[in-house]
């Protein structure tokens, strides 16, 4: 049972809803992108949204597009989204998902991005600008990865 799972299971279990909060993957900086998490799950954040920066992300309102332009310009990529998300398994259970655009797992190649993506800890991912009716061939990777 993937985290994402154990944890609706537990929250039903106790009549309560999930609380997800959403952070832009290096706004103001990967330290305290971490430094933020770890805060807002002793807070009691029960899931992550981990927002990979990107050039144009048009699902993405103007405060999210500035975070993301911001960390772009600072470098921030799709490998840094797994560094921090990797670092950050070491330090906490709660589960992680990213949120980004396709293009830039399609570059990486789905196997390869659906490996990554489960080496380092994601539990789930969320895609945007992915129509459903072309999500099968990344719904595939990512099970066989045990990822959401």
């Amino acid at each position: 049972m993937n985290r994402i799972d154990k944890k609706f299971f537990e929250l039903k279990k106790r009549k309560k809803t999930a609380l997800i909060a959403y952070i832009t993957v290096g706004y103001p900086t990967l330290a305290v992108t971490e430094q933020l998490i770890i805060a807002l799950s002793k807070a009691g954040v029960d899931m992550f949204e981990l927002g990979m920066p990107f050039s144009d992300p048009l699902a993405d309102g103007p405060i999210i597009q500035e975070a993301s332009a911001y960390a772009l310009k600072h470098h921030i990529s799709l490998a840094s989204v797994f560094s921090l998300t990797k670092h950050l398994r070491t330090k906490l259970e709660a589960p992680l998902l990213m949120m980004g655009y396709y293009n830039p797992i399609l570059k990486q190649g789905l196997d390869n991005f659906s490996k990554n993506a489960n080496q380092c800890g994601l539990d789930g991912i969320i895609i945007p600008d992915l129509p459903i009716e072309e999500s099968s061939d990344l719904k595939k990777c990512l099970s066989q990865q045990g990822i959401h």
